[in-house]
């Protein structure tokens, strides 16, 4: 199902903003993990995170036990994480654990230690956490069709999204923590155990045709690492798209590539490199059982998909995008209800966008006012910024860059496209945006940015001119930098400036 096609619920804009600060510590088998969300309880904003390389996986393999070293790391971490969650007066704290705990022989000392810390911890089992990272996947690519493959250190965890749902899953015990330990096995001897895996448990072939859809640092590292291999220009890993032929490529050079290569990779983890090659091999050995031909990145997964799964089917189904444009809107805006207003004031001009431009074009309308704080000079670079870098989900490289260009447009950029805005997104996607840009830029002008103007007013395409209808009351309001920017938009669309009063 394409975003285009799938339908969202448009939140009542009377409606208080439901925000509530929550909180989840999520002791996985790798790092342990203190996430600290705030706002609208659909798409929350990430207030902190930290995590802590314990390892508590590191030895199970081999004595089926965490060790001694990994638990002190945990009980330092697990502590500071408790006053931390206090200190920030969190509503809610959710203290989670996963495949190490869940399988080592001296896991409930862990539990027990956490518990003296005041976190009562939640043991998920495999279907659990399967079914969190598939509603993980959802919560940031609502449209989602295929398999959800999440790396842990203690487990994978393959998931079946579809239309919005979760379906099959099930967890297996390859962690990348275990991946050396069955590697050192002789070549080939990976390919046999997830082979025989797999093909038990009815997932052979199960994602012929299918993107697979990766969650978990390791793999994340996996993606970001081909990113910086290829020079790509937005440095945004969510929703990031790598072919199978890619994959079987970085495995062979992860292999050739120096440490200190790898550690120069911006915003690559130092704890996720010793597991890297680990993970691009047991990659590339799933993705060819399950016959997948390509990967998607996902920045979301177990923690979101457990908020995700807190929420009401009404809330589930707001469009993430939107939502968090709405969010950011309501604390850098000057006029929180301006964005739907002006989006609705200049639709009729773009009657035939399609339901996916339509959202876009709405996302740029709420985030149209996020530069009034900064520089005159730096306004549109402020709207770029924001649009290119933001943390948004539900909306690819493409839509980031219809954003950018509208707002860099509207926030006085002119026509031009800035690194990398061009590289991004075709050239007639990027004039659309820039004749929206151009609509918010009057919409805005007249209206100052407030409610009335806007409501009292409206703008019509007939006889080959583009009028500017006006109460009589509001006739005052046509000054000469609004008829400027009148005629800028209808010269755009081919048009004569007429007003009507």
């Amino acid at each position: 199902m394409s975003m285009a096609t799938r339908l969202f619920r448009r939140p009542r804009l009377d409606a208080a903003p439901v925000r509530r600060r929550t909180a989840i510590i999520d002791i996985g088998s790798n790092s342990i993990r203190l996430v600290v969300y705030d706002g609208a309880a659909r798409l929350p904003a990430i207030l902190f995170n930290e995590k802590v390389m314990a390892g508590l996986g590191r030895s199970l393999t081999q004595t089926g036990a965490i060790d001694s070293e990994a638990l002190t790391v945990a009980t330092t971490a697990l502590a500071r994480f408790a006053n931390l969650a206090h200190e920030m007066e969190v509503d809610a704290l959710r203290t989670v654990a996963t495949a190490a705990v869940r399988d080592a022989s001296n896991g409930e000392e862990l539990v027990a230690i956490a518990r003296t810390l005041g976190l009562d911890v939640e043991l998920l089992s495999g279907e659990a956490e399967a079914l969190a990272a598939g509603y993980g996947v959802l919560s940031g690519i609502p449209e989602a069709d295929g398999i959800v493959g999440d790396l842990g250190g203690g487990s994978l965890e393959l998931v079946r999204v579809v239309a919005g749902t979760v379906t099959d899953r099930a967890s297996f015990p390859l962690g990348v923590l275990r991946i050396a330990a069955i590697r050192a096995k002789g070549k080939g001897y990976l390919d046999k155990v997830v082979a025989g895996l797999l093909d038990a448990a009815g997932w052979e072939g199960r994602g012929a045709g299918l993107p697979f859809y990766l969650v978990g640092g390791s793999w994340r590292a996996l993606a970001r690492l081909d990113m910086h291999l290829t020079g790509y220009p937005l440095p945004v890993i969510h929703e990031y798209v790598m072919p199978a032929a890619t994959v079987a490529r970085l495995k062979r050079t992860i292999a050739q590539l120096g440490k200190s290569q790898v550690r120069s990779v911006p915003n690559l983890s130092s704890g996720r490199i010793p597991t890297m090659e680990d993970a691009a091999a047991l990659l590339a050995v799933v993705i060819g059982h399950l016959g997948s031909t390509e990967t998607v990145a996902s920045a979301f997964g177990l923690r979101e998909g457990l908020l995700f799964g807190d929420l009401t089917i009404e809330q589930r189904q707001e469009d993430p995008l939107i939502v968090a444009a709405r969010d950011e809107a309501e604390r850098s805006g000057r006029f929180p209800e301006h964005g739907d207003l002006l989006d609705a004031w200049i639709a009729p001009l773009f009657a035939d966008d399609g339901d996916e431009n339509a959202r876009l074009r709405h996302a740029a309308c709420l985030l149209a006012d996020v530069g009034w704080r900064a520089n005159p000079e730096f306004r549109a670079e402020r709207g770029l910024e924001i649009a290119l870098h933001g943390n948004w989900v539900g909306v690819g490289a493409r839509g980031r860059a219809m954003i950018a260009q509208a707002l860099f447009t509207s926030l006085g950029g002119g026509f031009e496209s800035p690194a990398p805005v061009g590289q991004l997104a075709p050239s007639h996607d990027l004039e659309r945006a820039r004749l929206w840009g151009l609509a918010m830029r009057l919409g805005q002008r007249l209206s100052g940015g407030v409610a009335g103007p806007l409501r009292r007013s409206s703008l019509i395409v007939a006889d080959e001119e583009l009028t500017l209808r006006l109460d009589e009351d509001d006739a005052a309001l046509y000054g000469e930098a609004v008829e400027k920017r009148h005629r800028a938009l209808a010269g755009a669309l081919g048009l004569g400036a007429a007003v009507e009063v």
